[in-house]
Parts: C-alpha cells; structure tokens; sequence
C-alpha cells in the first residue's frame, strides 16, 4: 500500500497560519501567495483526511487536532533544520545561518561590541537576532524559532544546556543629592522601597533585583514599570525615584548626560549571571561552545 507523506512545505504552511492566525499574514512570512498557502493547507487536509482549520470570514480556527498537529509539525520542522546543520558543524566552525534571541536588558548594552568580534573573526556566520524577554526567548527555543538564547541567570529556561559567561554586578542608580551619605556602597537595607523604580514582570532583570536584595516587601512597595532601562533611567533623572542597574549598562554610557550617579548594591549575592543556553543534543553543540568562548571572552 503506498503511503502519501506530508511534505515539509505543507507543515510550514500550518505552522506559519498557526502562528499569525491570519491567511495574508502566514502567506507573506513564507514569501508565497495567499491562495498558495491556502491550497498547500487543504492538500494536506486531504491527505490526512481530517479538518485542521475551520474558515471563516473573518476568523480562523484550529480545530483541536489541528493545534496537535501543528505542535507535531513544528518539531518535526526543528528535527529537519537540524539535517542541515549536521552538514554545517562538520565543515568550518560557526558558519551558516543562527538564530539568537537576546534579553533586553542584554541586547542594547552587548551587542555592540559582540558583533564587530564575530563579522571580523567569523565571517560566513550570519546571526539573526531577536530581542524578546526571558519566557518568550526560551519558549522560541523549544519551539525552534531560535538556535541559542542569551540571557541572565538565574532563569528556569527548560531542558536546555547552559553555559555561564560572566557575573554583571548590579548598582543601585540615584542622583547625588538622593544618597544618604557618601558610602562607596549601598547596602539593600538602604534602599527606599517606596521609591525603588524596576522592570514590570516578565523581566528578570527585575527578579534578579529584589532576590539580591533579598527583602520581600520590596516586591510588594516597588513601583514596576512596563518600560525600558534608558526610560527608568530618565525618571530617576528626574527625582522620581531610584532603581537598580546592571554594571554592563552602565559601562555601556546608560547614564552619560544625566546627573544619575551609581553605586554597587552590597548584599550576599548582588549580581546576575550572562549565559548562553541552547537546547540539550544540538548538532551545533560545538558551534555553540564556541560562540560562549567568544562572548565569554568579550563580557
């Protein structure tokens, strides 16, 4: 009995209306027509005799197989990539395409020098970035959508291989005149709860802050503001209040042409920690040790 496949074009087709819930937006994200998408996701329909999508005007849903279905192909997708990428680490070391998501409070302050590094000394590898917080870059992981997550710990990130490039220490930020005295070092103790200025949730940059402070009522007196480190940093500037930074920010000039001075938070444990994490048996595993060598180097 002869035995029809999916192919993988059909299974990207799926993923991409799955992920953009819309027939144009699917088509454009896989550089086909509208009607192409459309034909290749009712040929596999077809072919595995159930309905996957129920059409509308103006919605699209996915019938509950469907989202299975979809899950499957998206792995199936990932496992796929990876043929090529077998091919790849055989040959010249950190060649070919990668895809790295990038925290945040990471990318602004990092980035800059790490790419001038990797285009001087790896100039067949061709890194596509992504900036997106913690949850969403590990879930991407998984999902296949990135290659490698560079991010601070700690993080719960999954099944994941990680490896630690260097601590960031982290400041308490504050004008001159909001310092109590002219100690070299602000103890956690110190710091005003009502006037501590972090990251709404979903940083964990704002996590790795009142962990390292290590006083609960922080978490519940700290004002969290959906919003970036540069625009805290204009509040503080303003007499709004204070925050808490990390040191690769601050060498990055977040606080050049403005009147904010910062000082080391002392506490039992007052930084974070830079890695590289990637899922667990890459073919590029050796990619990825080299590029932590790198950024290690770099940080």
């Amino acid at each position: 009995m002869t035995t029809y496949l999916p192919t993988l074009k059909q299974l990207q087709y799926l993923i991409s209306l799955r992920d953009h819930g819309h027939f144009g937006r699917a088509a454009a994200a896989c550089f086909v027509t509208q009607s192409t998408l459309s034909a290749g996701i009712r040929e596999l329909e077809t072919l595995i005799g159930v309905t996957l999508v129920e059409r509308t005007r103006r919605v699209v849903r996915f019938t509950p197989l469907g989202n299975r279905i979809a899950d499957k192909a998206r792995r199936v997708l990932r496992e796929a990539d990876e043929l090529g990428e077998l091919a790849r680490a055989a040959g010249r070391p950190l060649t070919g395409d990668m895809r790295m998501s990038v925290i945040p409070t990471i990318a602004p302050f990092m980035l800059h020098r790490i790419l001038p590094r990797l285009r001087a000394d790896y100039p067949d590898l061709k890194l596509f970035l992504r900036e997106e917080p913690s949850a969403a870059a590990c879930e991407g992981l998984h999902q296949g959508r990135s290659d490698c997550v560079l991010l601070a710990l700690p993080y719960a990130c999954g099944d994941v291989t990680v490896r630690p490039l260097f601590d960031d220490r982290l400041f308490v930020a504050a004008r001159a005149c909001d310092f109590a005295d002219a100690s070299p070092s602000i103890r956690a103790a110190d710091i005003d709860e009502q006037r501590l200025l972090l990251l709404e949730d979903g940083h964990c940059l704002k996590d790795h802050a009142l962990s390292a402070c290590n006083r609960p009522e922080l978490r519940a007196e700290a004002t969290m503001l959906g919003t970036s480190l540069h625009t805290i940093v204009q509040m503080v500037d303003n007499g709004l209040g204070v925050t808490i930074l990390p040191a690769m920010a601050i060498a990055a000039g977040i606080l050049n042409q403005t009147s904010v001075e910062a000082r080391p938070l002392e506490a039992d444990h007052p930084d974070r920690t830079i890695a590289l994490v990637w899922r667990r048996a890459s073919p590029r595993d050796k990619d990825f040790e080299l590029l932590s060598e790198v950024l290690a180097d770099i940080g």
